[in-house]
């Protein structure tokens, strides 16, 4: 599958603070390119798009991915916000992330794809692979 392999820190500047996808800080507060020092007031559509867009950059997802995420949202009870949330911090790359054995989910999403990650006791190399409470999470020594 494709991921976005382009200049992280010019999507930290034009979205904001995304602490999964880089640890680097941008030295200029205000947004890349010829016009981002000029402030426009944001239409209500332009706020919607740049939340999804730090959903999509901050997890390492492609829009078809975001779009499955949602459509499984949305069939669960409950808030289709927070069952999103769950879904994609359920995903073993960032699992993996979460639990401090990589610095950045796209280094996590490495660790994964190289099969230096266990999953009760098997291999597994899909970053997307939905993790489930109970499940014991470790790195292989074989591969380290």
């Amino acid at each position: 599958m494709s991921r976005y392999r382009g200049p992280r820190l010019r999507v930290v500047r034009r979205l904001g603070d995304l602490p999964g996808l880089t640890r680097k800080n941008a030295r200029r507060s205000y947004p890349p390119g010829q016009h981002g020092q000029a402030r426009k007031k944001r239409s209500e559509y332009a706020i919607r798009l740049e939340e999804k867009q730090k959903l999509r950059f901050n997890y390492g997802l492609t829009e078809k991915q975001l779009l499955r995420y949602v459509r499984r949202a949305r069939r669960v009870t409950g808030s289709t916000g927070q069952v999103l949330l769950q879904l994609l911090e359920m995903r073993l790359d960032n699992t993996v992330f979460r639990m401090g054995m990589a610095p950045t989910i796209p280094a996590a999403r490495q660790l994964v794809n190289h099969g230096h990650v266990m999953v009760n006791g098997r291999e597994v190399n899909i970053a997307s692979y939905q993790c489930r409470p109970g499940e014991v999470i470790g790195l292989s020594l074989i591969h380290i």
